[in-house]
């Protein structure tokens, strides 16, 4: 086996081992990268001197006894997530040559445990998208057919993560944007509850929405990382100060006594059949291990794609206001005055998707419109909130696709974004609400696509999903299933 082969569970028991340095970890993700990227476009920028010398650094550390779980350990870091002296690039022109004087909150944890950051992989710009093609740079593949989309908004991440280019990622999930290119990449993929990992130095898309999170390659390695990467910080105004379980301690076999919610208004019409029978299977290996099921009802989920794509315009239009050229990032050089300076700059350094956003958003908060979109939108966003509050009364996780299609070929819904917002729906109101949700590679259709399976938990119930998560992992036997390329 290849040392880039290795999960972050048994690269861990190498290194703590002694039968394998980190160096010689990177070395083989670094040459991994070099082997197949130029056809994946997964990593935007690649960091082979700074991640070697955290490497060296990481292998000191093990050696004096020092170690942390992810000490040694390679990962991709998607390229909203400010890192010192690195490019952070949002996947914008805008910020092309921008270079953050300081670390984000999540890099300074994985800095301080000593894991090796091989680099920056690929995004819809500022987040926007569910398909990374938005990307203003390249765009990631789906390392299991080519020409097929990695999913959005972190592609890249999930990407890197499948093709074995690193042995995790950290991403960020404002609508979906973990799990939905951890479901059609084949890998696992966390959104925690809202306030659980540091929002600090993630560049904002919708700031009520936004939330940082893992992409791994099974559910032991997703649980380590969150290990890594949760808990209070008091630079972020949304992070709640509560005690931190570890993760991995919750990874146990058996579902005795476990209700698991299926919500009929996410199995109803447009779901893919493949889709629907990969999901049932996993309902019936959950009653296998032991969990009741329970019925519910989701009413106002319908509403979610709507009020979503009011509420986070919203918040893009006021947080995408500082990119205007005077500040930082990029500056039209051929304006002759402050408002053609202004005009200029986001019309060239912002891509129509941005665009787009931005005026929804600027329309829904402008005088007489603000009662009638975006404060209506928050009032419809309480019902969905109250909706899982009243599911969890009855049950303890909630079990659903993740999309409603495994992953589609590249440019298909180029001129229909309508369509591509609609791909989103059962996804979104983990966001709207606040609660953590997991993707768990669930089965593959016919022609050989993953298909992931959601849970969703109630707040801060992290450690009942990665439970199972866990259950199904081991009865599907997909962890660490990864394509075969290269």
């Amino acid at each position: 086996m290849n040392p880039f082969e290795l999960t972050i569970g048994q690269a861990r028991a190498e290194l703590d081992g002694g039968s394998l340095s980190s160096r010689e970890l990177t070395v083989s993700c670094l040459d991994r990268i070099k082997e197949v990227d130029s056809e994946l476009h997964s990593f935007l920028l690649v960091t082979e001197k700074e991640a070697l010398q955290q490497a060296d650094e990481a292998d000191r550390k093990i050696g004096s006894g020092d170690g942390d779980s992810l000490c040694g350990i390679p990962l991709s870091i998607k390229d909203l997530l400010c890192t010192k002296g690195v490019t952070t690039t949002c996947g914008s022109k805008i910020l092309e040559n921008f270079i953050p004087p300081y670390d984000a909150t999540v890099i300074e944890k994985l800095k301080a445990q000593g894991a090796v950051i091989l680099g920056k992989v690929a995004m819809d710009e500022f987040g926007m998208g569910s398909t990374s093609e938005n990307c203003a740079f390249q765009v990631p593949e789906n390392p299991w057919k080519k020409g097929y989309v990695a999913g959005g908004s972190s592609g890249g991440s999930a990407s890197s993560v499948s093709a074995m280019e690193c042995l995790g990622s950290l991403g960020s999930d404002t609508g979906g944007s973990i799990r939905q290119p951890a479901s059609l990449c084949g890998v696992v993929g966390m959104k925690p509850t809202y306030g659980r990992v540091s929002r600090y130095g993630l560049v904002a898309f919708a700031s009520s929405l936004d939330q940082v999170g893992p992409l791994t390659r099974n559910v032991t390695d997703c649980a380590m990382m969150m290990n890594g990467i949760a808990g209070y910080d008091r630079r972020d105004s949304t992070s709640i100060q509560r005690a931190t379980p570890d993760y991995t301690a919750s990874l146990t076999e058996g579902l005795q006594g476990l209700r698991v919610g299926i919500p009929r208004e996410y199995f109803g019409e447009g779901l893919d059949p493949e889709v629907a029978r990969v999901v049932e299977n996993g309902i019936e290996i959950l009653k296998q291990a032991g969990a009741e099921t329970v019925d519910i009802s989701l009413p106002h989920t319908e509403y979610g794609v709507a009020v979503y794509y009011l509420i986070a315009p919203a918040e893009a239009s006021s947080n995408l206001a500082r990119y205007d050229g005077v500040a930082y990032g990029y500056r039209d050089p051929n304006a002759d005055s402050l408002i053609d300076m202004y005009r200029e700059t986001r019309s060239h350094g912002l891509g129509d998707e941005v665009k787009r956003r931005i005026l929804i958003g600027t329309y829904a908060l402008s005088s007489g419109y603000y009662d009638a979109y975006y404060k209506k939108a928050s009032q419809v966003r309480t019902l969905i909130l109250n909706d899982f509050k009243k599911a969890y009364e009855s049950c303890d996780v909630i079990i659903s696709p993740v999309t409603p299609t495994p992953a589609w070929k590249r440019g298909v819904h180029a001129d229909n974004p309508l369509a591509l917002y609609l791909s989103d729906i059962l996804t979104i109101s983990a966001n709207l609400a606040g609660i953590p949700g997991i993707s768990v590679p669930g089965g593959f259709n016919s022609d050989g696509l993953p298909i992931g399976i959601q849970l969703q938990g109630s707040h801060f119930s992290e450690e009942t999903l990665f439970r199972v998560a866990y259950n199904l992992e081991l009865a599907t036997g997909l962890g660490n299933r990864c394509p075969d390329i290269g």
